[in-house]
């Protein structure tokens, strides 16, 4: 039994939603940062030492859940700062908020630590695979230097990249998703033929809802409770499907296209093994 054949459910909590067929889009837009990049892993990679050092006893997700908002709060406050010095200022709130200095030593880590974040072990085959039958677009919430030492470790080209320093803003704001307008315009993709990908229900599945797009679920956290680096959603959200892999999502839109001409997208794509 496949991974997708495990855990897929369909949304109730947008009345009038209903299951959508993978086969119907042409785009696939992606928040990558705790979709594709397990973010979670990378932050607590630097301030689970930090906080041994500091002599909190916390686990990773107490540390997790007290920086998250932190994050969010400096995002929506300050939409221009660059995302390694949203990084670094959020770090040293988390640190007032937990009665322990950090110096600007720990927080430049933090800061300058995108480009070593690991990807899921699924991203990487799951996009070659979904690239055989979608335009891939990234809507992310960091810099170009970050998201490019990202990209190495995900291994395709992607149609198009829109971060935050593009657009001077972080989602949840909608200058990410009024940018994405214009590449879907430049691609010659219907709107209504963009399926939105993304595990934070907060950043993206609450924009989406309100820009009308359809959108996917990746719960990365199907298997623990709470919210993790991610606040819980500030407003109503929805999503088409649900799954709790990327490697389930690329299945079953594999499985939907079967028999497809697929897209020409070049040498080097993988099968998902």
């Amino acid at each position: 039994m496949t991974d997708a054949s495990l855990l897929v459910h369909f949304s109730k909590k947008h009345v009038g939603r209903v299951a959508v067929d993978l086969s119907e889009f042409d785009a696939l837009s992606f928040d990558c940062y705790g979709t594709l990049i397990d973010w979670e892993t990378g932050i607590a990679s630097i301030l689970a030492p930090w906080a041994k050092e500091t002599g909190l006893e916390l686990s990773d997700e107490e540390l997790l859940l007290a920086y998250a908002d932190n994050e969010a709060r400096i995002e929506r406050d300050a939409p221009s700062l660059p995302y390694p010095e949203v990084l670094a200022e959020a770090f040293r709130r988390t640190g007032s908020a937990l009665g322990a200095a950090v110096s600007d030593e720990w927080a430049g880590r933090l800061g300058s630590s995108v480009p070593e974040w690991p990807a899921f072990p699924d991203s990487a085959d799951a996009l070659a695979s979904l690239a055989e039958n979608y335009a891939l677009i990234i809507v992310s919430n960091v810099h170009r230097e970050g998201f490019a030492g990202s990209n190495a470790r995900l291994g395709v080209a992607f149609d198009s990249i829109i971060t935050a320093e593009d657009v001077g803003a972080y989602k949840p704001a909608h200058s990410h998703f009024h940018a994405l307008d214009g590449v879907l315009a430049d691609l010659g993709v219907p709107r209504e033929r963009l399926l939105h990908v993304a595990q934070s229900l907060f950043h993206d599945h609450v924009p989406a809802r309100q820009r009308g797009l359809s959108s996917v679920w990746i719960n990365r956290r199907h298997d623990r409770p709470g919210w993790g680096a991610t606040p819980a959603p500030a407003g109503e959200y929805s999503y088409d499907l649900e799954f709790p892999t990327m490697r389930a999502f690329a299945e079953a839109a594999c499985a939907a296209n079967a028999g497809g001409a697929g897209r020409s997208r070049g040498s080097g794509q993988r099968a998902m093994p």
